[in-house]
């Protein structure tokens, strides 16, 4: 017997069956989120990101509540011997990562800043998933998993929506996921970032994946 939801969405409505299907959230840490880590080391308002943080924990609360669900976060950082960080990035990042924040060294594992906040921190049941870029594939066992697992569908939340949360998306849809990006649980430091990327993500027809409300996806899973 199969667990099936049809959730209201752009550019149409979607059905998953739920036992088929994984929750990611995106590098919800304090590095980007609070003040002195690694998003206001880059000159950004932090603060913007905290919109996402009520509807992604809304929809975390919800999926915990289905069985079926498997859930997954994911953390963007680096070894702490700094191996894994090329110059061409550390260039790009005003040459931050490693460097002291409020948190400890900036993007580093083990680190404060590294984890995830209280909201939404993880529980021990759930995947934390250690990645050294932006997309959650790249150079982790993230396929390995969801293919071990079943997993057909994608429900994505996190930040930031043009970065992490787009190349994650792109790279799941090449993959063969079905993906769908809750618009309000995303965020970006940028507000026409965020507007741009989340409809890329559903014009032509959703040619990486559909986009829906936390409200829409809630209630779904409710019914």
């Amino acid at each position: 017997m199969t667990s099936t939801v049809t959730i209201p969405a752009k550019p149409g409505p979607v059905s998953f069956d739920l036992t088929k299907t994984a929750l990611i959230i995106i590098d919800m840490q304090k590095d980007f989120l609070e003040k002195g880590g690694f998003g206001e080391s880059l000159g950004n308002d932090v603060g913007k990101l905290f919109k996402a943080v009520a509807p992604c924990k809304a929809v975390l609360d919800a999926c915990r509540n289905q069985d079926d669900v498997l859930i997954i976060h994911t953390r963007e950082g680096h070894r702490p011997q700094e191996v894994c960080i090329s110059k061409h990035k550390l260039s790009q990042t005003n040459n931050c990562i490693g460097k002291a924040g409020a948190f400890g060294r900036i993007l580093i594992r083990g680190e404060k800043g590294h984890d995830i906040i209280p909201q939404v921190y993880p529980l021990e049941s759930e995947v934390v998933l250690d990645k050294p870029g932006k997309g959650s594939f790249f150079a982790t066992d993230l396929e390995l998993i969801l293919r071990a697992q079943n997993i057909e569908n994608l429900i994505v939340c996190g930040v930031t929506t043009e970065v992490c949360v787009h190349t994650t998306v792109r790279e799941a849809n090449d993959r063969g996921f079905h993906c769908l990006v809750i618009e309000d649980a995303c965020a970006s430091y940028i507000d026409e970032f965020h507007a741009a990327a989340i409809k890329m993500v559903w014009a032509q027809g959703g040619i990486f994946g559909n986009v829906a409300s936390s409200e829409e996806l809630i209630k779904a899973l409710q019914a």
